[in-house]
């Protein structure tokens, strides 16, 4: 290309450099440090609360028995992960990151200070927009969307698992091709998740039937059991309403001083609080200097009223969440994304405010899964599949021209041409000046207008390579369906349908914080 793009470096890959250190409470480079248990936590009743919601779950067996009594130990850690509460467990990374919390648990535990995994449910979040659709993709190759109809506003905690949602689900189910075997076993599976509850609930019984076995507990912030932990530090932050908020905009101002985007912003009056008001829709706590603001105007008294009484109506926005997690929870590392990583940059100053430790960040995970027919295209074009979602048109387009001989594609011509330009510019400077800017625009005109042909010819490569063999749109939808990488958009329970339990076996044997392909 003859203008490389200078992309801005993300918070997450600077972080993932040992940058930005005044910004975190700790690095990676610290997890050997966090082995030292905190005294601050009460473990045998947060072992308690957490016994009384599996319990309510119906996904208090052994296993769950097991990790609690493990949690209750006075040395005890956690590696803690979270995520929305996504339909059918949501995008495919929903299940790596939980997966990843039990591999980096595993490898940090000592007989004398047990580390469990734990798995936060965002059942307080409102935005059924991000949990009510899922994406599977079948043996025939059909890309299967589903979309519920969520109300708008309510904590996905409180919304009632319908019967018709089951039935919706059993649908995609009868025509969704896939061996017999795998669908009666999933659907097993997932009619037991859906029996009652809430939404939050099918979420939590479905990724506790697929990692549970393992290790993992799953935790939702709305039980009544956990909601009373919470009390003291949502008590702090009414007491503070302003504090948090300053010291998040003070961390963005300074971390775009730095050239990077800040994710978080808290505009004059917000807070890090929501209040559930008494028609059931989630609102932010605005703050006026002497009265909160939601629904109708509260004063302190009667939001501290509210939380003696019902603590499961104030919750935490993202810039107080984590904080939460981790003032009942013994965190030694949070397994996060690239996002996560980005607004936890602005926490520390909150993360202080409450005297809690920030614990230390860990990359999530990363897989995308191959299955043989995609291995085939990918060994066949020369391509990875890194490289393919990064730039499919690209990508694809030079590989069909490398099979086809299609020199005048080649990465490299316009190179050649722009060294051409760059002497031609010289040597007619060289004999009139004044010329050399008219050279320039020329030669600006000239590039601009080949690469668009470049493009042009690429995407008739590929059309005609669809018409021929329609391959092309299989690596799309594998990969990129519905235009997102295939961990954003694709339901784990696609290669579970398919496979059967084969992928999550190996999802299991990886390496903590595995980033790469995974071929099944």
């Amino acid at each position: 290309m003859t203008c490389p793009v200078t992309t801005r470096r993300s918070i997450a890959q600077a972080y993932a450099a040992g940058e930005l250190s005044d910004f975190f409470g700790c690095s990676p480079a610290d997890l050997n440090s966090t082995r030292t248990a905190r005294r601050d936590v009460d473990r045998a009743g947060l072992s308690e609360a957490l016994r009384a919601y599996h319990r309510d779950l119906g996904t208090l067996d052994r296993s769950v028995e097991t990790q609690l009594a493990r949690l209750a130990h006075p040395n005890s850690r956690v590696v803690v992960t979270g995520q929305q509460a996504g339909l059918l467990t949501g995008p495919a990374y929903s299940v790596h990151k939980g997966a990843d919390a039990v591999l980096r648990a595993r490898s940090l535990d000592q007989d004398e200070a047990p580390v469990v995994a734990v798995y936060w449910i965002a059942s307080q979040d409102h935005d059924a927009a991000e949990v009510a659709s899922t994406t599977l993709l079948d043996m025939n190759e059909a890309l299967h969307h589903l979309t519920l109809d969520l109300p708008l506003g309510v904590p996905v905690g409180r919304i009632p698992w319908r019967e018709e949602w089951t039935h919706e689900v059993e649908a995609l189910l009868e025509r969704f091709a896939a061996p017999e075997a795998h669908r009666l076993w999933l659907g097993a599976v997932l009619r037991a998740a859906m029996r009652e509850g809430s939404y939050a609930d099918v979420f939590a019984r479905l990724v506790h039937s697929l990692l549970g076995e393992f290790g993992l507990l799953v935790l939702d912030p709305l039980h009544p059991a956990l909601t009373a932990l919470f009390a003291p530090a949502l008590a702090r932050e009414l007491d503070r309403p302003r504090e948090g908020p300053q010291r998040i905009e003070e961390a963005a101002r300074a971390l775009e001083a730095r050239g990077y985007v800040a994710q978080l912003r808290r505009p004059e009056g917000a807070t890090n609080l929501f209040l559930e008001g008494e028609d059931g829709q989630r609102r932010l706590l605005r703050w006026d200097g002497r009265f909160f603001e939601a629904d109708r105007r509260y004063d302190r008294q009667q939001l501290q009223r509210i939380l003696e009484s019902n603590p499961g109506r104030i919750t935490p926005a993202a810039g107080l969440r984590p904080i939460l997690q981790d003032s009942i929870l013994p965190t030694a590392a949070f397994v996060v994304g690239p996002g996560e990583i980005a607004y936890c940059a602005e926490l520390r100053g909150v993360y202080d405010l409450h005297g809690v430790p920030q614990p230390v960040l860990l990359p999530r995970l990363s897989v995308t899964w191959l299955e043989p027919p995609v291995v085939r295209l990918l060994q066949r074009f020369g391509l990875t599949a890194a490289a393919f979602q990064a730039a499919p048109h690209d990508a694809l387009g030079s590989a069909l021209a490398r099979e086809r001989g299609a020199a005048a594609l080649a990465e490299d011509r316009l190179g050649i041409l722009e060294r051409e330009f760059s002497q031609l510019m010289q040597e007619i400077g060289n004999l009139d000046p004044t010329l050399s800017g008219a050279v320039q625009r020329t030669r600006e005109r000239t590039l601009t207008r080949l690469i668009r042909l470049q493009s042009q010819a690429r995407r008739a490569l590929i059309d005609a390579e669809q018409t021929r063999e329609g391959q092309v749109g299989r690596l799309y939808a594998h990969l990129l369906p519905r235009g997102v990488a295939q961990e954003r958009e694709m339901n784990f329970l696609t290669y579970l349908l398919k496979h059967g339990r084969a992928p999550l076996k190996r999802l299991m044997t990886l390496a903590p914080g595995w980033t790469g392909p995974v071929e099944i």
